[in-house]
């Protein structure tokens, strides 16, 4: 009677050898008696479960004389499914076990409603994004973990611009046709580690993760993803045979967990939506009025550095460089903005602003044009003939691909002593890729370019490739020259960066020099060369060329 039952049955021996099987056995599986007999169960092995799910099994077994659950298992035709399977032991009258007998059934349907359910509870069915429940539930996760961490993350509350119009005049089939346009979109805006959710109605929220610790960038890490929203949704959609164009408005808000709830987070990120649609819609809006004008200083300062190029805002300052004697060998240029209304814009303010736009490229060309401008008609006058320029060159600017092909276009171009250019390199750009640093280094170096590490001692995996690197030249960064009379140990790197240079045949040259004790401790330690307030600050050029004079 039990091996007619409907589900499926099997009998094994201590060793787990199948013994015998039932019709549901054969319906279920796929495989007749004649198949299975003599064979194990891992005839119906799956491969998804690991050799440890077996193991805690067969201890379950061996321990309770019985185990239950729920298992993955394989037909005959390849076919994976889910069942829920029971093992008994069955036992002699010493208590050794005689067989096994396993009875089990298909779950593939209660599976698929389990999973309809969870589908239901938990995603939009329209565009089959998380729902306002999942977005919770991952934010409840996400604000502990971020406050342990002391990292941002932001939400993006996105609605779109006159979608009741659309709906009115167009029907609410193609409403929903763009509703799932726009979630496609969405997705490709973000990470795989963000959450994109639909509210409902044309309510969508992105939440970001993992944004850093420092609430300026996580900001504009925010803005970045909210501005390429913006773009993606303004596209014009084809829905049906109608073209559609769209906007939206995005309010963010960002978190760390320490003191905010979630529904708190919701309402500031949706109270900024709000002011994004006041401000005209197809725009965003911080919740945080002070995060807001900071990302509007920075939005404003990079149209004007975007000008600053083509106005001829940016001057060329110089600070000299003298040897043992006071003798003026050369000079570092120095990038400055004036601006015509602000006045002088620091460096610290706008350069990796420049990085981060792209625009330090174009700046730092035309840095590289104006001193090898300058280095040529040096050139035509006895006295400053031999002085070499040191230029800075960024990370960004080095690591183009034709930035050697850029600089030897420059050196035709002003028909310069290759050998009064010198390129100053820091060393977090070298190590970004020794071998690409060197290969350019190299071929610039074979035309007579001159090389100096900035900064150095400040990184930590430079003495390694130190010599591999075609340099000329080392520079102690100030901030150890900053303290070499009242800092022992300050004062003996810069001592063993003298003594290492020497023995690599390097020019070395100190920074941030300032008074005569510390000018006097470089040069009985054999630093020959030396650049800082005590000589001179960076000036303009005619003001550094008066000093030529003296």
């Amino acid at each position: 009677a039990a091996f007619s039952s409907e589900e499926g049955m099997m009998v094994t021996d201590p060793d787990g050898v199948i013994l015998r099987i039932n019709p549901a056995f054969t319906r279920i599986t796929g495989y007749s008696a004649e198949e299975a007999v003599g064979q194990k169960p891992s005839l119906l092995s799956s491969g998804r479960h690991t050799e440890a799910f077996y193991r805690e099994l067969w201890e379950t077994l061996v321990r309770d004389k019985c185990w239950h659950g729920e298992i993955w298992d394989k037909r005959k035709n390849g076919e994976i499914y889910p069942e829920w399977l029971n093992i008994s032991a069955v036992l002699a009258e010493n208590g050794d076990v005689t067989h096994y007998v396993a009875s089990f059934s298909d779950i593939t349907h209660y599976k698929e409603v389990q999973d309809t359910a969870h589908n239901l509870a938990f995603f939009d069915p329209l565009t089959d994004l998380p729902n306002r429940r999942l977005l919770l539930d991952r934010l409840r996760q996400t604000l502990p973990a971020n406050a342990r961490n002391g990292v941002y993350g932001a939400l993006l509350f996105i609605d779109l611009d006159n979608f009741k119009t659309l709906n009115d005049t167009r029907g609410h089939d193609v409403g929903d046709m763009l509703l799932v346009e726009v979630a496609g979109w969405l997705l490709t805006c973000v990470r795989a580690e963000d959450t994109v959710a639909r509210l409902g109605g044309d309510e969508f929220v992105v939440m970001l993760e993992n944004l850093g610790d420092e609430a300026e960038h996580a900001a504009t890490q925010a803005k970045i993803v909210g501005e390429k929203i913006l773009v993606a949704l303004s596209q014009p959609y084809m829905l049906r045979d109608y073209q559609y164009h769209s906007s939206s408005s995005i309010g963010i808000s960002l978190f760390q967990g320490t003191t905010e709830t979630v529904e708190e987070l919701l309402k500031r990120a949706d109270v900024a939506m709000y002011q994004a649609k006041n401000a005209g819609r197809n725009t965003l809006c911080f919740f945080d009025p002070a995060m807001q004008a900071v990302l509007e200083a920075r939005a404003t300062l990079e149209v004007e550095l975007r000008q600053a190029l083509s106005q001829r805002q940016f001057h060329l300052h110089y600070q000299m460089q003298v040897d043992s004697t006071h003798h003026i060998i050369g000079a570092e240029v120095l990038l400055r903005w004036i601006h015509p209304e602000r006045g002088l814009i620091s460096p610290i303010e706008f350069i990796p602003l420049a990085e981060e736009t792209g625009l330090i490229l174009p700046i730092g060309h035309w840095v590289l044009v104006t001193a090898c401008e300058q280095i040529k008609r040096w050139e035509s006058e006895p006295q400053t003939r031999e002085l070499v320029l040191a230029v800075n060159v960024s990370p960004r600017q080095f690591h183009q691909p034709d930035f050697v092909e850029q600089v030897r276009a420059v050196l035709e171009q002003t028909g310069i002593n290759p050998g009064n250019l010198k390129l100053e390199l820091t060393e977090s750009l070298v190590l970004d890729d020794v071998n690409d640093t060197i290969t350019k280094m190299q071929a610039l170096k074979d035309v007579g370019v001159r090389f100096s590490m900035d900064d150095f001692g400040t990184g930590y995996s430079s003495l390694a490739y130190l010599t591999l690197l075609p340099l000329d030249q080392v520079k102690i960064d100030q901030s150890f020259v900053r303290n070499i009379t009242v800092k022992p140990t300050d004062a003996v790197i810069v001592q063993t960066i003298i003594g290492m240079a020497h023995n690599l045949g390097l020019n070395v040259i100190a920074e941030g020099v300032e008074t005569e004790a510390q000018r006097n401790f470089l040069e009985s330690n054999g630093c020959p060369t030396y650049q800082g307030y005590l000589f001179s600050r960076p000036v303009p050029l005619e003001e550094f060329e008066g000093l030529l004079k003296h």
